[in-house]
């Protein structure tokens, strides 16, 4: 890539004027940026100056800090909507002047738009950018968090190294739209309470009944060939807390399957949308990703993230009562290790040993997600807990799949 004429001035202003902007502290709110910008978190400093910058030849720009991402992002434009995040994304790249804009999406409760930073002197109106194209301040305008490269400013410009910067594939238009070629949205979205999804979908070959894929949602991606007669696809969103959707496509004619309800054309982006609806009466959902040290009641750290999913639930809805159901893989009496009195969830520091059987080590095992939501601030009489110990197996006790039989499962009582 060429650096241009205007792209070389605004290094040189970098340069020589720098920026006195304010320091972002606060994580981006959850929403839709258009973003022409990402920075290591080192390198803050840089994000100030090309905002400083953008705004110096009369653009609309931010940033702001995003901590699951350890990255700050230049945007020009926060939306509390995928479909208006996007139309203004297609426009700003067909104009030209920022040919390699995105959409970064940050999960989250939608509430309305961050307090932008003391660098911003422009409304947010629907300004259309003026400038050409857009990077993180460096010969190499394109930049975004799909693949990682090392960018460096020649020396004759500034004595400076900008590590960790990424670089987006060219965008291009072609005749034929497949999925070869077209980048693909995975919206996963909660409209009930207006809350973006974090979670991931299963790309399965429709016709060998396998799985080629688990993409990740709410970004951008090329989905793989399934390589096969029809070319159809199953995408399935099963994240915890919401009920499992399921959609189709078709590899080599994506552009029919934009009649489907579920699927739309904004710009050069499919956008597949997964309306998650939350869990109801009678359901069952298996905590998958809660994990136990071995003869053990107490958790491990990677645990965390489900765990947070379950008490997000019944904090969204108060009138939610569940009962746990404790699973493990057979039948035996032995050592059994129990939460100590320190309450360290994901250690076994501190930890009571004991002996007793897979039905007492079962029901400790639902207890301690029952303790640790109930020290979250639910009250423990929406939480009820059933031991099983190895009577219902999932798959045969000395078989591969042996350890899927040590599980918790979620039944939804009352919503």
């Amino acid at each position: 890539m060429k650096c241009t004429q205007w792209f070389l001035s605004l290094v040189l202003l970098f340069v020589l004027t720098g920026a006195n902007t304010q320091s972002t502290t606060n994580d981006l709110v959850p929403g839709y940026y258009v973003v022409v910008g990402a920075y290591a978190d080192t390198k803050e400093e840089f994000a100030k100056r090309f905002v400083a910058a953008l705004q110096a030849k009369g653009t609309e720009a931010h940033y702001g800090f995003n901590s699951s991402r350890n990255l700050y992002y230049v945007y020009l434009k926060f939306f509390t909507t995928l479909k208006e995040s996007l139309t203004h994304m297609t426009s700003v790249r067909r104009s030209g002047q920022f040919v390699d804009a995105w959409v970064r999406v940050v999960p989250g409760d939608i509430k309305g738009a961050p307090i932008e930073n003391k660098t911003s002197t422009l409304s947010h109106g629907e300004q259309t950018p003026v400038a050409e194209n857009t990077s993180a301040p460096a010969p190499e305008p394109n930049v975004s968090e799909i693949k990682p490269v090392g960018v460096k400013v020649d020396s004759a410009v500034a004595a400076v190294s900008y590590d960790d910067v990424t670089d987006n594939e060219e965008i291009k238009q072609y005749a034929k739209v497949t999925l070869g070629n077209t980048e693909v949205f995975l919206s996963l979205y909660n409209a009930t309470n207006n809350r973006i999804v974090d979670g991931t979908v299963q790309v399965i070959d429709s016709d060998r009944s396998r799985q080629m894929v688990r993409a990740k949602g709410n970004e951008y991606l090329l989905l793989p060939d399934p390589k096969s007669g029809t070319g159809q696809m199953t995408l399935i969103c099963d994240v915890f807390g919401y009920r499992k959707i399921q959609h189709e496509l078709n590899y080599a004619t994506p552009l029919a399957d934009t009649v489907k309800p579920y699927v739309e054309l904004m710009g050069t982006t499919i956008v597949v949308n997964f309306d998650l609806v939350r869990y109801r009466k009678g359901d069952l959902a298996t905590l998958y990703n809660v994990y136990f040290y071995n003869d053990a009641a107490v958790m491990l750290p990677e645990s965390k993230y489900e765990l947070n999913s379950l008490l997000q639930l019944l904090q969204e809805n108060s009138r939610y009562r569940i009962r746990l159901h404790g699973h493990t893989n057979g039948n035996y009496h032995g050592k059994v290790v129990s939460l100590g009195a320190d309450k360290n969830f994901f250690s076994l520091k501190g930890a009571k040993e004991s002996t007793g059987s897979s039905m007492e080590l079962s029901r400790q095992r639902a207890e301690i997600i029952k303790e640790y939501l109930v020290t979250n601030g639910i009250d423990a009489k929406r939480i009820e807990v059933k031991a099983w110990g190895g009577k219902h197996p999932l798959y045969d006790k000395r078989g591969v799949n042996a350890k899927k039989n040590v599980r918790v499962e979620v039944e939804m009582l009352d919503e």
